[in-house]
């Protein structure tokens, strides 16, 4: 499985997101420690999801990092966070 597929079902399966946007970086940093010449190193994911409501930034982005630890310990060198209540969508 692609490593950005690998995110998007993670971050699905853990927080039933109403929105997900996920882009894969990784040719911005071509030549930078921790990229690959295949990519899917750097993402930038923004997500918005019911699970957040009540959390402050740091508590869900915890969350986040948690759900993909095993991609943050592999393939993913750099991921940029975006996490919203819905509350917060606009």
């Amino acid at each position: 499985m692609r490593v950005e597929s690998a995110i998007r079902s993670k971050l699905t399966d853990a927080f039933a997101p109403s929105r997900l946007e996920i882009v894969d970086e990784s040719h911005l940093h071509e030549g930078h420690v921790g990229a690959r010449p295949e990519g899917e190193t750097h993402f930038r994911v923004e997500i918005v999801s019911a699970a957040f409501d009540g959390l402050g930034r740091v508590a869900r982005q915890r969350q986040v990092y948690s759900a993909l630890a095993e991609e943050l310990a592999g393939p993913v060198h750099a991921l940029a966070l975006k996490t919203i209540a819905p509350a917060e969508d606009k």
